[in-house]
């Protein structure tokens, strides 16, 4: 693969991201943002030029942004809060290849109660044990790059970040890894939301059986990575029948 192929499959990958990210009810009006490092360049990103709905995102649309905030390609304008966000993360972790960024409401519901946290009560959950951070401090929009900073230094080298009052932000190797974990964290929030409204107590798992369903769910047949990028490639099966236009 040529690295503009290499390139075209992730900004596909991406728009692709952004259009199921709609249809599951992740985006919140034209904010949040979801980015991939540029391959070869991990000092630049693909990134969603502000103003645009994710269901109009196509491969094309996305710009490419680099460390210091100016656009390197395509059109439009690069939203601050993205920037400090993503450009920290990615500076920080070269290994969070992909980074997403949203405001689903059960894991928002989460981050609203006090000492909110994603418990250990049902098999989603468990694949998250050791993968989670809490930042139970709210400083507003992330608009300078010292919030950035201090995003970066509450993720550490966790794959998910819960912001209290704020949000969740995610991140994984590849599109499909991300998109992965935002999918099931959604599906735990959302059921343990729903156990909680019940008022009854949650029947939490033991942490031994915690950590032995998290190493099953990574080694479940040919393995974690083989597992999420079936995922993807079905859900871009359905877009292929339905919204074909992601990938122009």
């Amino acid at each position: 693969m040529t690295a503009n192929d290499e390139l075209q499959t992730s900004r596909e990958n991406l728009a692709a991201a952004y259009r199921l990210a709609d249809k599951f009810g992740f985006n919140e009006g034209i904010d949040n943002h979801f980015t991939m490092t540029v391959p070869e360049q991990s000092d630049r990103f693909l990134l969603i030029p502000y103003g645009l709905h994710w269901s109009e995102v196509t491969a094309s649309t996305l710009m490419i942004v680099d460390g210091a905030g100016a656009r390197i390609e395509g059109e439009g304008f690069v939203e601050p809060s993205a920037f400090h966000i993503h450009s920290a993360i990615h500076k920080a972790r070269p290994d969070a290849v992909c980074v997403m960024h949203c405001h689903p409401p059960y894991p928002l519901a989460l981050c609203m109660i006090q000492n909110g946290r994603l418990e250990y009560a049902d098999q989603n959950a468990c694949r998250f044990y050791g993968k989670i951070a809490y930042d139970d401090d709210f400083n507003g929009v992330a608009l300078d790059k010292n919030e950035g900073s201090r995003i970066v230094d509450a993720l550490s080298d966790n794959d998910i970040l819960f912001m209290a009052n704020h949000g969740i932000t995610v991140t994984g190797s590849s599109v499909p890894h991300a998109w992965e974990q935002l999918y099931f964290l959604n599906r735990a929030c959302q059921a343990q939301v729903l156990a909680m409204s019940t008022g009854q107590p949650l029947k939490k798992i033991p942490e031994p059986i915690v950590k032995s369903v998290a190493r099953e769910i990574e080694t479940e047949g040919s393995g974690a990575a083989a597992n999420y990028q079936r995922h993807f490639t079905a859900l871009k099966r359905l877009l292929e029948s339905e919204e074909p236009n992601y990938r122009h």
